[in-house]
């Protein structure tokens, strides 16, 4: 999933656009704990149409892990598809949820 945009430290960012019910169920809450559990940095915002987005950075490994639970999420959630898209490093160490 992710070996295509490892930089030399074994960093990685993925975008996520996670479709099903994931908005009024705290998914982008559990996502952000999710990620940052991990040590991982990134953002998760709702869109108008009911997907969340999201960018999740850090090392491949827990990437994986995160896009890994993207696919189910809190059991209230019910996703119906996540399509994934990695991206260059930007660096950043946090985890936001922005609205």
């Amino acid at each position: 999933m992710t070996g295509t945009s490892v930089d030399g430290d074994g960093t990685v960012r993925c975008h996520l656009l996670i479709s099903g019910r994931v908005q009024g169920v705290f998914y982008r809450a559990s996502l952000r704990d999710q990620a940052t559990a991990r040590g991982l940095g990134g953002w998760a915002r709702n869109l108008a149409d009911g997907r969340v987005e999201a960018e999740v950075e850090g090392p491949a490994a827990a990437v994986d892990e995160v896009v890994a639970w993207t696919h189910e999420g809190p059991p209230a959630a019910r996703v119906t598809g996540v399509e994934v898209a990695t991206r260059p490093p930007t660096g950043e160490r946090t985890f936001t949820v922005r609205r």
